[in-house]
This record gives structure tokens, C-alpha cells and sequence, in this order.
């Protein structure tokens, strides 16, 4: 099988669907969306969506997101990405468990015509206050599949690797209206030694019942891209986010 199905099975496993719904589950979901058109000098418009949806219960922990972006300026498309990632996780105890992660991102200006990963290891919340705030650091290995655009110098159309993963999540209730969000991750090629990092900074605040306004600075860095593709990406988002 390859391993865009693997991952395909890996996401479908760790939905929060996947566990059978019991009294004591907590389940929760957010919808996230933001606009942006431009005329006069600079035509231009940028689209950002995301759904994300949680589920816990005493033993497991279980999430999923789907995103997509868009920009468009001067009738020209600029950016266009699609990302689905999953994870579940088996709580060993209050604060240790053990995780099993699968993402997939098509960027179409990234030079990939897809990129994949499937990836396990242990995890721990090393702080948690409330219900709101917590920080989470992992560690695991696994396999990582990107198919080129186009084949390298080498004739190469893919490259895969096994890979170490190290991830780290801080989420901080300011107060009972904003919330203050830093993740960052890094997956090390083992093989082809291509280390792929990313970040995400975020500040949302609560409107009005369940509506808040969400601002977020994102940073991807490949050491070694395709040909004539850039190393970093930086994205700047406003967005509005309902939950329910």
C-alpha cells in the first residue's frame, strides 16, 4: 500500500469518530474562516478556511483539522494549499500517552505535488492549569513520502525517508475571552537528512457568544526544497472562529 493510503487509513483512524461516543467524552469542534478582497492599484484576494474537531475521554484524546488557503491577485492564482492531519492519543496516565500522528498538505507553489507523513511516539503534558491551558512537548519517529512536481536533477519523482519527529504546544488562557497558542514542530529525514520545521503563533479573542477573532503568524522551513523553491514560507492571517 502506499503510503498516501497508509496515511489516508491513519487519518480516518484517529478521528474523533473513530472511538465509540461514552458518557464521560468531551467532544468540541471550531470553524475558522477568513476574507480578504483588494481594487483599485492592487486587485487581490485571499481565502483562508479550517475545521478542526476534538474528542476526549478518560483513556484517549483524538483530533483532526482539515484547512485550505487560496490568494489570488490580478486574476492570477498566488497560493493554494490544502492541509488534513490526525491525531489520537492513549493517556498512559494524567499526563503521559502515547500518540500516533498522520498529516497531508498539496501546496501548489511549494513544489511538491504532495507531501505525507505517518508518524508515533510518546508525549507529555508537563503543565496544565484548567481546562484551557496547557503545555505539551513529543517526541516519536516514522516515514515520510513527498512526490516532486517534477523529477529532480537526479530523475528522482519522490523522496522518502524514515523520520524523527520532536513537537511542543503551548496553550495559555490569558482570561476567560483570549487564548495565546504556540506550536512548534520539526521532522528530521534520517535518511535524506531534509529537515522540515514549523511554527505557528496565534492570539484569539473572544466577540460575542461563541464567535472570536483569531490572528496568526505561521512559518514553514525546508532545508532542502525543490529546485528554485524557496527554503521559508510566512503566512499572516485574520480570521473569525465560531465554536461549538
Amino acid at each position: 500500500m502506499q503510503l498516501r493510503n497508509a496515511v489516508a487509513v491513519a487519518l480516518i483512524g484517529v478521528s474523533p469518530l473513530a472511538q465509540a461516543s461514552g458518557e464521560d467524552d468531551k467532544v468540541g469542534a471550531e470553524f475558522e474562516l477568513g476574507v480578504l478582497v483588494t481594487s483599485g492599484n492592487t486587485e487581490e484576494t485571499n481565502f483562508n478556511s479550517r475545521f478542526a474537531i476534538t474528542q476526549e475521554s478518560r483513556r484517549w484524546r483524538n483530533t483532526g483539522e482539515l484547512s485550505a488557503r487560496h490568494t489570488e491577485a490580478e486574476d492570477e492564482t498566488t497560493a493554494e494549499q490544502y492541509k488534513a492531519e490526525g491525531e489520537t492519543n492513549y493517556k498512559l496516565d494524567e499526563r503521559q500517552y502515547w500518540f500516533l500522528r498522520g498529516a497531508w498538505e498539496d501546496d501548489r507553489f511549494s513544489g511538491y505535488a504532495f507531501e505525507s507523513s505517518l508518524t508515533t511516539g510518546y508525549g507529555n503534558r508537563l503543565w496544565e492549569s484548567g481546562e484551557k491551558s496547557f503545555w505539551s512537548v513529543s517526541a516519536g519517529l516514522g516515514y515520510r513520502y513527498n512526490r516532486f512536481d517534477e523529477p529532480d536533477e537526479n530523475g528522482e519523482e519522490a523522496e522518502d525517508s524514515a523520520i524523527a519527529r520532536f513537537a511542543t504546544q503551548l496553550d495559555y488562557a490569558i482570561s476567560d475571552r483570549a487564548l495565546f497558542r504556540q506550536k512548534l514542530s520539526t521532522e528530521v529525514g534520517l535518511e535524506d537528512n531534509n529537515t522540515i520545521s514549523e511554527s505557528e503563533t496565534a492570539l484569539q479573542a473572544n466577540v460575542v457568544g461563541n464567535l472570536s477573532m483569531k490572528t496568526a503568524f505561521r512559518v514553514k522551513h525546508v532545508s532542502d526544497p525543490p529546485v528554485t523553491k524557496e527554503r521559508t514560507d510566512t503566512e499572516t492571517a485574520l480570521t473569525l472562529l465560531y465554536t461549538f
